[in-house]
């Protein structure tokens, strides 16, 4: 499966869409990138004349291209419109803050896959190479009833 392949199977679309470009993928791990534009609506009032990325939104992106990316990527053409990702859980260290025009690497190590069921260690990093946040994330991917 090409990287192209597997983002334009993104059950998202913007202002939701927290990926720009896969780096890699395989059976074990995925990289990927994403740039928080400035314009993005959140940043109106996520500290208002100090805007930063909300947490919740670092854990989304991390989440799209650190489980549901390489989730895409390990289901291969068993992966259709009948398929379903729910996020189960996160455990998340917030390091430093990301700022408006910072492009981030998101970066996934698969934990387990198995019974439809994917865990992941993530961690997120700014283009200075320092880690803005890190954590392990876990979600289902099942077809609907």
């Amino acid at each position: 499966m090409k990287l192209n392949d597997i983002t334009a199977q993104l059950p998202y679309s913007k202002p939701f869409l927290f990926v720009d470009e896969l780096l890699h993928v395989d059976e074990n791990s995925v990289s990927g990138t994403y740039t928080f534009n400035e314009d993005l609506d959140f940043y109106k009032g996520h500290f208002k004349d100090n805007p930063v990325t909300p947490g919740v939104i670092l854990t989304e992106t991390m989440a799209q291209i650190g489980m549901v990316c390489l989730g895409i990527y390990l289901l291969g053409d068993t992966f259709n419109k009948d398929t379903v990702i729910a996020f189960t859980s996160a455990d998340m260290q917030f390091l430093k803050p990301v700022y408006p025009n910072e492009k981030v690497t998101v970066t996934s190590q698969k934990l387990f896959f198995r019974f439809g069921k994917l865990k992941c260690d993530v961690i997120m990093k700014n283009e200075a190479g320092q880690e803005v946040c890190k954590g392990i994330l876990a979600g289902m991917i099942t077809n609907k009833l």
